[in-house]
Parts: C-alpha cells; sequence; structure tokens
C-alpha cells in the first residue's frame, strides 16, 4: 500500500515540479533553471543526508557497476527534457507521453533483464495494457 502511495505522490510531485521548471525556464533560460533545480536538489539531499543518514560519501566508489552514477547525468536530461516537452505540449499531454514512454522502457527493461533487474516473461495483458494507454493519448489529444 506504501508503495502504491509513494508513487502517486511521486507522479504528482513530477508533474508540478515540470510546470514550475518551465515556468522559472520562461523567466531565465533552460539551462540556468536546469541549474538551479539540480543545485537545490544536491542541497536538499545533502541535507537530508546529514540529518538522517551520514553514510560515507566514498561508498560510492564501490558501486559495482559504474555505468549506474550516470543517474545523475541522466537526470539532468529529465529535467531538460520535461521542461522542454511541457513547454510545447503542455502539462497534460506531455505527461501522458511521458508515463507512457516511461511504461514501456521499464517493461522493455524487465523484459529483457536490464541492468540486474529480474527477467520477466512476456505478458500479453501488459502489452494491451500499455496499447491501451496509447490509444487514450490519441483520444486525448483530439
Amino acid at each position: 500500500m506504501w508503495g502504491i502511495l509513494i508513487a502517486l505522490l511521486s507522479g504528482a510531485l513530477m508533474s508540478v515540479q515540470g510546470v514550475f521548471n518551465t515556468e522559472v525556464t520562461k523567466q531565465t533560460s533552460l539551462w540556468v533553471s536546469s541549474a538551479f533545480v539540480q543545485f537545490t536538489a544536491l542541497l536538499v539531499c545533502l541535507g537530508a543526508w546529514l540529518i538522517t543518514d551520514r553514510t560515507n560519501l566514498m561508498t560510492l566508489a564501490q558501486v559495482e557497476h559504474k555505468y549506474m552514477l550516470l543517474s545523475g547525468v541522466i537526470g539532468a536530461f529529465i529535467t531538460v527534457t520535461v521542461v522542454k516537452a511541457m513547454g510545447s505540449l503542455g502539462p497534460a499531454r506531455a505527461a501522458m507521453l511521458i508515463v507512457v514512454a516511461q511504461l514501456i522502457v521499464a517493461y522493455v527493461i524487465e523484459l529483457l533483464g536490464l541492468f540486474g533487474v529480474d527477467k520477466e516473461p512476456l505478458e500479453w495483458r501488459k502489452v494491451v495494457g500499455m496499447l491501451i494507454s496509447i490509444v487514450g493519448i490519441v483520444i486525448f489529444k483530439w
């Protein structure tokens, strides 16, 4: 149950953040607003780390697959692409496309067992569910 609530909160926060980032970008620039987002996220994470965790930062050097450390770089590109998508499509259309893209890529990762994720068998009902989502986007666009 907690996982569902956290996922719903995450989706809501992503939508609000995308709108905020898009508005800040309109008043500054894409890279200024993106840098600000990443910098403030760093400050929040460092503050939370100081209060709750304090695991040695050097444990990052022990991460087994070093390419996993690119997640921060990916995060920067997520910020930029969300801002661009929301700016050109509007929040609702952009969010729908982003969510469907996340769903498709996540399912492919599971199917192929990529990045250390347990490999899952193809389930046609999940494929049909994704196709229904795509049809929903087409209907929403009209």
